[in-house]
């Protein structure tokens, strides 16, 4: 039987990535997981996990949640530097 973090760990993506997409699409981690795996395998689908912590850290802003932004972001800049064809400058990210 596959655990949590088998499927984690069969995504790609780490448990905060899986933990981002999560909170942002209101799933389960391990249906996250086999999402973002989904997500993970084109440049597209790159671009939409960006999207989803983007908002989710504009979603911890909006609520006065410093420190979950805070992680969000570093979550946001660990994704990056693993898919540098994502960034297109200081401060600006592809669609």
């Amino acid at each position: 039987m596959l655990t949590i973090v088998d499927c984690i760990a069969l995504s790609g993506l780490s448990e905060a990535e899986v933990d981002a997409i999560a909170e942002h699409e209101h799933l389960p981690p391990i249906v996250a997981a086999e999402l973002g795996c989904c997500l993970e395998r084109d440049p597209t689908g790159q671009r939409v996990i960006a999207a989803f912590i983007r908002d989710d850290i504009a979603h911890a802003r909006a609520h006065g949640a410093a420190r979950h932004m805070a992680e969000l972001a570093g979550v946001l800049q660990q994704y990056m530097d693993h898919h540098r064809g994502l960034y297109m400058g200081p401060g600006h990210y592809r669609q």
